[in-house]
């Protein structure tokens, strides 16, 4: 997941080994299923009559890697996650998940893709006639699991997003940014090992979606998840690209800035500019660009 130790950082290796017990770093550079991509574009078209939409995307979302996807809207961002889910068809080219070809799979075959994959949508998307408790169990009870196994999961999973507390009240009574939480305990459900983040911070205020970022970060780097963020959020990537989590002595999980200890390697940018990739790699080649879209994007243009 992360590069070597910078030099001022003898043992990092050693330390982040210890600590983030979810991943066996060594073990895991040897692991031939970590080869094959999560998440794999090949060539993908994809047009609404004469309008085009995507234009020979190809990417690949490694092993506990978060690819950032950006772009302005009607850009293409979305439609890669609905082409994952299987809800959107590519005219030609081809979507793998888990080096698994799911390009034509009916939509009774893409029920089992979709089970290890989990969906953040844009607004949380919970049911408001349904408590925090049964809008994060919905899944596990519609596949008939204990009540008492649902209520230890559901719990598990409010933990992780820091709303145990909320766990009886409804839909109304929460914030954005709690609801958004939320939605992130419900799809975390059955430790999916891909994520799927479609604009998660949209329309919430800065401190709030600081959050959500936190939330994804802990996925990638204590959970070891795959995921894909879509936004047009600069300062989500800024979150996402430039920090890390670990966990303390006691157990407390902290954010620490790359290049303190160490490089991440576990985050790219994909740029999409009318259907086509403009931009594919590191941040800081990101940063380094002249190409003028991306600057004016930046910009906030």
């Amino acid at each position: 997941m992360f590069s070597q130790p910078t030099e001022d950082a003898t043992n990092v290796a050693d330390v982040i080994e210890e600590e983030l017990e979810a991943t066996d770093l060594e073990d895991a550079v040897d692991e031939p299923e970590r080869v094959v991509p999560a998440i794999e574009f090949r060539d993908v078209h994809l047009s609404f009559e004469d309008n085009k939409i995507l234009d020979g995307i190809s990417f690949t979302v490694r092993r506990g890697e978060t690819k950032v996807i950006l772009g302005r809207s009607g850009g293409g961002k979305s439609t890669t996650i609905r082409l994952i889910l299987g809800l959107l068809k590519p005219d030609s080219g081809q979507i793998l998940i888990d080096g698994e070809d799911i390009t034509n799979y009916s939509e009774i075959e893409m029920m089992t893709v979709r089970a290890k994959i989990g969906m953040v949508f844009q607004e949380g998307a919970l049911f408001d006639s349904l408590s925090v408790y049964d809008n994060v169990a919905y899944r596990l009870h519609e596949q008939g699991i204990a009540e008492t196994e649902v209520e230890t999961e559901v719990r598990r999973m409010l933990k992780f997003v820091d709303l145990e507390d909320a766990i009886d009240k409804m839909p109304a009574e929460l914030s954005g940014g709690m609801r958004r939480r939320v939605g992130i305990a419900r799809a975390l459900v059955g430790d999916p090992q891909i994520v799927l983040f479609d604009e998660p911070t949209a329309g919430l205020d800065p401190p709030t979606a600081r959050t959500i970022c936190e939330l994804a970060i802990k996925l990638r780097d204590l959970e070891d998840v795959s995921s894909i963020f879509v936004t047009h959020e600069m300062k989500n990537l800024e979150y996402l690209s430039s920090e890390y989590a670990t966990v303390d002595e006691n157990g407390e999980v902290v954010f620490e800035m790359e290049g303190e200890k160490l490089c991440l390697i576990n985050t790219e940018i994909v740029m999409l500019k009318e259907g086509k990739i403009i931009f594919s790699g590191k941040d800081e080649e990101f940063a380094a660009t002249d190409d003028p879209y991306i600057l004016k994007f930046v910009r906030g243009k």
